[in-house]
């Protein structure tokens, strides 16, 4: 089971995962942007969760993946869901970790500022998080790991890159934590829409089964 993966993009991803148990992978996309009508592909995303997500998700049996793609609440439900996640993203095109770090800060500052949580704690938290990957160089095939535990609202960062040490840090302000999490996994407000249907159909297969 271990050795076998799927390919996003022509990246290979496990179809499982162990942190403190095996999880599965249960969505994949990209990002990308358009620039003068070219397809810009930026990173391959990897969603891990455990398996028991489907006990928590039973209100939408019989959806179809469409259906469920466009469900908000379903995303927030997945979210929330106290269970473990864990999110690989693969660098397809290199840039610098400074404009990640840019990308990831206004996301997670709209989103905090339009629920009204965006206080001085979670602007430090953001800027540390910001921080960390101001040094970093995201060359191809680079890879970023965000860990989310099952109850506790922490999320650990980890940077990988060819025959370096992994950097890695630790994001302990959960209005932050619950931000990032919904940067990618955020329903039609993710960052990345084949993400999302992915996830969908998935979740909504398992669901019917």
């Amino acid at each position: 089971m271990a050795s076998e993966m799927v390919m996003v993009d022509e990246i290979p991803f496990p179809l499982q995962m162990a942190k403190t148990k095996p999880l599965s992978l249960l969505g994949h996309g990209i990002t990308d942007i358009e620039i003068h009508f070219l397809q810009i592909k930026f990173t391959a995303i990897g969603v891990y969760v455990e398996p028991e997500i489907v006990g928590h998700l039973q209100q939408w049996k019989g959806k179809t993946g469409a259906q469920l793609a466009e469900d908000d609440d379903f995303f927030e439900a997945l979210v929330s869901a106290p269970v473990e996640k864990l999110l690989r993203i693969v660098v397809i095109k290199e840039i610098k970790g400074s404009q990640y770090g840019v990308q990831l800060e206004s996301a997670v500052r709209d989103r905090l500022a339009a629920d009204d949580k965006y206080e001085e704690e979670e602007e430090e938290a953001l800027e540390k998080v910001v921080e960390f990957f101001q040094s970093k160089y995201f060359k191809k095939d680079s890879v970023i790991t965000f860990s989310f535990p099952a109850t506790v609202s922490t999320a650990e960062i980890v940077f990988a890159t060819e025959g370096k040490e992994d950097s890695k840090m630790t994001v302990e302000n959960s209005n932050v934590v619950e931000m990032m999490k919904k940067w990618y996994l955020g329903g039609s407000r993710g960052v990345s829409p084949s993400t999302i249907s992915c996830l969908a159909n998935t979740l909504s297969a398992e669901l019917s089964k």
